[in-house]
């Protein structure tokens, strides 16, 4: 005799994707916390440098973009790095509504300070770099979709 699944069952909360997503993403940013401690950093604003190492000189826009979160929120973390010595914000001399976000040689230098952080998760991963990058694009998939459906 088999057992019919309790439509309660959808709504348990060890069955929500969201929450396997949510508790996950918790907890990789409590491993990231010591790594990035040590930079002076948090993660948000480990995450707006990364943007910068990538490509410095962006507006507030366009780094806002890449981080998928709106400008206004960006600003406060923006201006804490600023305090900190590690970027300058200038408005453009087209447009004074545009903020120009670029790193200061200290800034540019926590770079180097950084290289090994990407190591270190994927050693506290459990997993191989095969195995993560099959991960990233699956989410990268799912994040993709879930834009589109708004």
């Amino acid at each position: 005799m088999t057992k019919t699944s309790d439509p309660c069952e959808s709504l348990l909360l060890g069955n929500q994707l969201c929450f396997a997503l949510h508790s996950t993403s918790l907890l990789m940013t409590k491993v990231y916390k010591p790594l990035l401690q040590a930079l002076g950093l948090t993660y948000p604003q480990y995450l707006a440098m990364m943007v910068l190492w990538e490509e410095d000189g962006l507006t507030v826009g366009e780094i806002s973009n890449r981080l998928l979160t709106d400008p206004g929120s960006l600003t406060p973390l923006l201006k804490r790095l600023e305090a900190e010595g590690l970027l300058s914000r200038t408005r453009s001399r087209e447009d004074e509504r545009v903020v120009v976000v670029q790193l200061t040689e200290t800034g540019r230098s926590l770079r180097d300070k950084a290289m090994d952080i990407p190591q270190c998760i994927l050693g506290a991963s459990g997993l191989n770099m095969e195995q993560l990058r099959k991960l990233q694009t699956d989410l990268l998939a799912l994040r993709g979709n879930l834009q589109g459906s708004l």
